[in-house]
């Protein structure tokens, strides 16, 4: 059984920073990709950012120059940072991870429950 437990959600305001952390555990082979997506209310879910297990970034248009995606591979775990918010970042953030484990040996997609970030104006 594979856990993801985000952290780090909370309120700011227009131009402050906050660093999402999402720890994976259980009984993991490799991750082949871990990343971060959210979703406002009426809106659909939407990816933010992902990391390869190379290193290899991706960004939502939306964010690129703003949020910076990183990972520990000793701690399983991802972080984004996020600078410059805006009101429309307001999201609840869910992680997500593509990996490997010991019961599965084939990648498989996995969820955090979500953190929630609010950004007023």
């Amino acid at each position: 059984q594979v856990q993801l437990v985000e952290s780090g959600g909370d309120l700011k305001q227009a131009g402050g920073s906050l660093r999402l952390s999402c720890a994976a555990s259980g009984r993991i082979v490799s991750i082949n990709v871990m990343g971060w997506y959210r979703q406002a209310p009426g809106k659909q879910r939407e990816l933010v950012a992902t990391i390869t297990d190379d290193g290899s970034t991706t960004y939502a248009d939306s964010v690129k120059g703003r949020f910076t995606i990183s990972r520990d591979n000793a701690k399983n775990t991802v972080y984004l940072q996020m600078n410059s918010l805006k009101p429309e970042d307001t999201a609840v953030y869910y992680c997500n991870a593509i990996l490997r484990t010991t019961s599965w040996p084939r990648p498989y997609n996995y969820w955090g429950q979500g953190t929630q970030v609010t950004v007023s104006s």
